[in-house]
């Protein structure tokens, strides 16, 4: 298939090119850029007026929900919503049921993934056997099977023993470690931001040194092992802080944060809105301040949608009850662009933070536009309106704090391998 894609914006963040450019793609990568290539002849002509054209998105977190869990959403379900959001590349968490501990378990994931429509579909493994916190798995074997980094997801990692040798081993292959700072005991049983909000409705809190305590012992083993390490959704200001200057000591570390905590906080929780019950919790609007300028002065490298698909039923319930986390993967993109307008960011830098960083961090060949890489693309419509609900989610998890908004930017088109995976108005993959 060959497509032309001509008249749009082509703004690649990695290359700083923003131009009105044509685009023309041939046997799954971009083949040109601005002129045409001798002898092209394109099956396909995409019209991309007004539209801005950059990498496909990718996420670094992202629950496909299985194996195990297909009462929430299915593996096919969630990568036509990844698709529908403009993402190509995506990292899905180990916290499936049974867990990525086993090199069958991440070759059968990759396999159903890669024989369907959709993005590239990266495994993180699990750090420890069944995500129990007590013995580190075969990372070499995993990776070899395919996963790009190692993880316990939401559950606790106690033993800072075990955490401590999982590191030493990582760092033996030079293997990434994505690590959640939260300790399990100051956490125990919270629900929400240890703030005024908490303690008006009693919900039972989760506050800020859960998060600085256990990225402390994070960044204690970092200096002593030397192990990469991601350090997945900060949420707090002096959890960022400590980041900050972590990264000016010369630790070799990455951070991300989650979408909704660039926008929310724990006033969004004053309604006990369950939608709004998220892991880490939404803290102050301090916190949230300091989260926009962490992702401003570069502290914080990667915004992702840590898409989380959760029944009804688990929903339903009192806030304190009821299953945490929110659908996201359709709500990167214009999320990302609302939060660019807010803060006068160009549009180059802040799509920078869902392509080129988190495709750096996962350490594959994405997030970025060029004659002869991938044609990986997004083509969205950046003053496009549209309200979120039910109907217009593609994902099986209805769960957003977002529902009944209103949102600006939304996707047209979404190449994966020089095909075209998605378009607007086909609400099936293409």
């Amino acid at each position: 298939m060959k497509i032309h894609i001509k008249n749009g914006r082509v703004i690649d963040p990695a290359s700083g090119l923003d131009a009105l450019q044509d685009i023309f793609v041939a046997a799954s990568h971009i083949v040109g850029i601005g002129g045409m290539p001798a002898n092209f002849h394109a099956n396909q002509v995409i019209d991309a007026s007004g539209l801005i054209v950059c990498p496909g998105l990718v996420d670094l977190s992202v629950r496909l929900r299985e194996p195990g869990l297909e009462y929430m959403a299915t593996l096919e379900t969630e990568m036509h919503a990844a698709s529908v959001g403009g993402v190509t590349s995506l990292a899905c968490p180990p916290d499936t049921d049974p867990p990525l501990d086993e090199p069958g378990l991440v070759e059968m994931l990759k396999f159903r993934a890669k024989h369907m429509p959709g993005p590239r579909v990266y495994p993180v493994g699990a750090l420890t056997k069944k995500l129990k916190g007590e013995g580190i798995t075969e990372m070499a074997e995993l990776t070899e099977a395919g996963c790009v980094a190692f993880s316990q997801a939401d559950a606790p990692l106690i033993d800072t023993q075990v955490l401590l040798r999982a590191m030493e081993y990582a760092k033996t292959f030079d293997l990434p470690v994505w690590l959640r700072p939260q300790d399990p005991h100051l956490a125990r049983e919270g629900v929400a931001h240890d703030g005024v909000v908490a303690a008006r409705l009693g919900f039972p809190p989760i506050p800020v040194p859960a998060e600085t305590v256990a990225l402390s012992t994070i960044l204690l083993l970092v200096r002593e092992t030397g192990a990469r390490v991601h350090l997945a959704r900060l949420s707090s200001r002096a959890g960022i802080e400590m980041v900050r200057r972590a990264k000016h000591d010369g630790l070799p570390i990455t951070c991300d944060v989650n979408i909704h905590h660039v926008h929310l906080s724990e006033m969004d929780t004053a309604d006990f809105n369950a939608n709004c019950h998220l892991i880490p919790p939404l803290r102050s609007q301090r916190d949230r301040d300091a989260i926009r300028l962490g992702l401003a002065d570069g502290t914080i490298d990667v915004i992702c949608s840590d898409h989380a698909p959760v029944d009804d039923d688990a929903k339903e319930l009192p806030f304190q009850e009821a299953e945490p986390g929110a659908t996201g993967v359709e709500l990167l993109l214009p999320l990302t662009l609302k939060w660019a307008r807010e803060a006068g960011l160009p549009l180059g830098k802040a799509l920078s933070y869902i392509t080129q960083h988190p495709a750096r961090i996962m350490g594959i060949d994405a997030g970025r536009i060029g004659v002869d890489r991938p044609a990986d693309l997004c083509l969205f419509d950046p003053e496009a309106t549209w309200v979120v609900n039910r109907a217009n989610l593609a994902s099986l998890g209805k769960n957003s704090p977002f529902l009944g908004l209103e949102m600006q930017g939304r996707v047209q088109y979404t190449l994966i391998d020089g095909h075209l995976d998605y378009r607007r108005g086909n609400h099936q993959h293409v």
